[in-house]
């Protein structure tokens, strides 16, 4: 049965490719499209956004492919594809972009992002209001550079938000928005991803020790977490 559920779930992704294709769309984007509205699907699934909140972008080449502002993304279709240049200029599509276009932009122009997610998961949330940066409370801090920090609060859309998130990344992978949410860049949807999940997961923990009465959690120093840093340049399999 799993065998049988993966086989429709490639047919429907392919037939969203050729439909999106259909439309004088380069197959890298048609394909970067389906696994962008795939990902969005899936932040709901996993209860990292609720109803519109949060966003997804990943760049083709010069073209940043991101969420429309408004709609939900159990709505989106090949049909809804929605692209800027680097300048935020629209090119493909007649839906209008995330309204945190800003963010996404700031984000490709400093760093060498491929792929950004944004959501407004409820523990990384909480966590943004309660201290300026994420205690060290798991080692796996080092998968995101080092110690989480949270960028100050601005109105959403803004590019005062965007330049205070790209303070908080320097030398990082991710970081929390003041009374906001989060957001995590990486190599690939698939990568960005899984770091916005990893911070939420150590947000809940933190959060989850931090309630046992007459009990303060242990945390690590910047220097453990920096020796795991440099382990995990090794981890994982060759290639």
């Amino acid at each position: 049965m799993a065998d049988q559920g993966r086989d429709a779930g490639d047919v429907q992704g392919a037939r969203g490719v050729r439909a999106v294709r259909g439309r004088g769309v380069p197959d890298d984007v048609a394909r970067a499209w389906d696994e962008l509205v795939a990902t969005a699907r899936r932040s709901v699934a996993d209860g990292l956004v609720v109803g519109t909140s949060g966003n997804v972008s990943v760049r083709v080449g010069d073209t940043v492919l991101v969420t429309p502002t408004g709609v939900p993304y159990d709505r989106l279709t090949p049909d809804d594809v929605v692209g800027v240049d680097l300048d935020g200029s629209q090119i493909l599509g007649s839906l209008r972009p995330t309204s945190e276009l800003p963010m996404h932009l700031a984000v490709y122009g400093a760093t060498g992002a491929r792929a950004v997610v944004h959501t407004h998961a409820v523990h990384a949330t909480a966590v943004s209001t309660l201290v300026r940066e994420l205690p060290l409370i798991h080692y796996m801090s080092a998968a995101l550079g080092g110690v989480v920090r949270v960028a100050p609060y601005a109105t959403y859309g803004t590019q005062e938000l965007a330049e205070n998130v790209l303070r908080a990344l320097e030398g990082r992978t991710a970081c929390l928005l003041q009374n906001h949410g989060t957001l995590t860049y990486g190599s690939t949807l698939s990568e960005a991803y899984d770091r916005t999940a990893q911070l939420e997961w150590m947000c809940r923990v933190w959060l989850t020790a931090s309630t046992v009465p007459g009990l303060t959690p242990t945390l690590l120093s910047r220097e453990q977490v920096a020796e795991v840093e440099e382990r995990l340049r090794g981890y994982g399999q060759p290639g």
